[in-house]
């Protein structure tokens, strides 16, 4: 076999346990399994990444200061980057193949991957064409436990840079709970109404939670 064979082979996680599949293994085993390469499943510094963050999802999204911590080597920070940077990416990647409007579902796995689990709020705007296929996605604003400061002409102003026809509005809360606020509705109008003199339309705004997503359109709010 050839070595660049074997070392590729090397990087595949081994199942600690033949015959059970991965997808039924514990949180804990998973995380030893990819930041030891398959050499060990009771990695100590899997173990103390899920007894401070408590779940996958949690660990993926925490800040390098979060995690160092713990007291996991740097090295251990840096491969959950990757990790969470790999995720992302394909699930992105998979969201905009199609037009974003019929290809709602996997939109809507990609922001929360994105989001979900994020400790303070951001607020994205995603740029569509005529065709409803992403021409950008913007990251607008970045803010604290419980809001995000959002101009909404800056988010038009780029729409018109980018000659977008339309935009998708995203942002989470990391409370867990993606019902929208007083804020986030009058926030929404805004950026409504001063996209609509430019024929620009908003066909949604998504929140996202760890609970769930709200869609404004679904509710009735566009």
């Amino acid at each position: 076999m050839p070595s660049e064979r074997r070392s590729a082979l090397a990087l595949v996680p081994t199942n600690p346990h033949p015959g059970t599949p991965l997808e039924t293994e514990r949180d804990t085993t998973l995380l030893a399994l990819v930041l030891s390469c398959g050499r060990r499943a009771d990695d100590p510094a899997a173990i103390a990444l899920v007894e401070r963050f408590g779940d996958l999802g949690t660990i993926l999204n925490a800040e390098a200061g979060e995690l160092q911590r713990t007291g996991v080597a740097p090295q251990v920070v840096q491969q959950l980057e990757q990790l969470r940077t790999l995720f992302t990416r394909a699930i992105r990647e998979e969201a905009c193949r199609r037009p974003v409007i019929s290809s709602w579902s996997q939109l809507l796995a990609y922001v929360r991957t994105a989001l979900a689990h994020q400790p303070r709020e951001q607020f994205r705007a995603l740029y569509l064409d005529r065709r409803n296929c992403l021409i950008r996605e913007e990251w607008v604003a970045d803010g604290s436990v419980d809001h995000a400061p959002v101009y909404p002409r800056e988010v038009v102003r780029r729409a018109l840079e980018l000659n977008a026809s339309s935009m998708i509005l995203v942002h989470n809360h990391p409370s867990g709970d993606p019902s929208p606020s007083t804020a986030d509705i009058e926030m929404t109008r805004k950026v409504i109404d001063a996209a609509r003199v430019f024929n620009i339309v908003v066909h949604d705004h998504v929140i996202v939670g760890r609970e769930g997503t709200a869609s404004f359109k679904s509710m009735g709010l566009i």
